[in-house]
């Protein structure tokens, strides 16, 4: 009886988390948008140090107001340095500089090969069974993206953006499975907060170098809201709940989970930056909300005597 309620206990966790992968979706999607908004006034070197400034006083705010620890082990630093590197600073910065070259819709797409790259390297690295939902779930999140990376290919539009968003997806890949394979003893917004927190010094020194002190002066109110929202929403919470999805949640179900964040971000494009979507646009994002249905979903097995 234990065991069962054990079990039970669980599997409520597991669909609590898994509730949190639309949210996540609808946060990290919309940052795309926000953050185009943000380039047209702030250079990305700046807008990614601020963005971790704001993002880090937020959330050690909701941690000192909610008693949380600041502790990590010692013998775990490492951990946290290089996760945070690969997925965090790298991440960012290389998704900025993918939106300085190419449109948001294609760089959000191509961002997202990072659930592929996550899949084969947890496959690799910690030995995750592809079973039959991830890999339904894997295939058409493929087939996704390959149907919004075609007009690309067909209009030889290639840009060293392009080659940005597909290194901001391998680093994030390569965090997110790192993580797994070496966890930190810590909780979920403990390891998100140190991992903002040291990305500052490397988004400050690269600032200071290639675009020198910020200027103060008045910007566009459009871009106030959006780098709120990019500091606040997408970076301090959105961040939290992704360690806290990849806390209990195998890699490769988080990661092809996680395909709504480009389907939201080319809507998002669409509908707030007036960019225009083709058939083949359309017909990737159907395949990666189909993708993520087919992961995040599960039905109930049918009991045996």
């Amino acid at each position: 009886m234990a065991v069962e309620v054990a079990r039970s206990g669980t599997r409520e966790i597991e669909s609590g988390t898994a509730a949190l992968v639309p949210v996540l979706g609808l946060l990290w999607g919309l940052n795309w948008v926000a953050v185009r908004i943000c380039l047209d006034e702030i250079p990305p070197w700046t807008l990614r140090f601020l963005g971790f400034a704001a993002g880090t006083a937020a959330l050690l705010g909701f941690m000192l107001l909610k008693g949380r620890s600041l502790h990590i082990p010692r013998k775990h630093w490492w951990r946290v340095v290089a996760v945070g590197f690969l997925s965090i600073t790298c991440y960012n910065l290389f998704s900025a500089f993918a939106q300085l070259s190419a449109s948001t819709t294609r760089s959000a797409v191509l961002s997202y090969t990072m659930p592929i790259w996550a899949v084969i390297l947890a496959r690799i690295v910690l030995g995750e069974r592809l079973d039959l939902r991830r890999g339904i779930g894997l295939a058409l999140g493929i087939a996704g993206l390959l149907a919004l990376g075609w007009p690309i290919v067909v209009a030889g539009q290639f840009s060293m953006g392009l080659v940005y968003a597909v290194m901001s997806g391998i680093v994030w890949a390569g965090g997110s499975v790192l993580l797994k394979r070496f966890p930190i003893d810590a909780g979920a917004i403990t390891i998100a907060w140190w991992q903002l927190l040291l990305a500052l010094p490397v988004t400050l020194i690269g600032m200071l170098i290639f675009e020198g002190m910020p200027e103060l002066r008045a910007l566009e109110p459009r871009t106030l809201w959006a780098f709120a929202y990019h500091a606040i929403l997408a970076q301090a919470a959105a961040t939290a709940i992704w360690f806290m999805i990849l806390e209990s949640l195998p890699t490769g179900v988080a990661a092809i989970g996680s395909l709504l964040v480009p389907a939201i971000g080319v809507l998002g494009a669409t509908l707030l930056l007036g960019e225009h979507p083709t058939m083949g646009d359309l017909l990737g994002l159907a395949f990666i909300v189909t993708a993520s249905a087919v992961v995040l979903l599960r039905f109930p097995q049918p009991s045996r005597a």
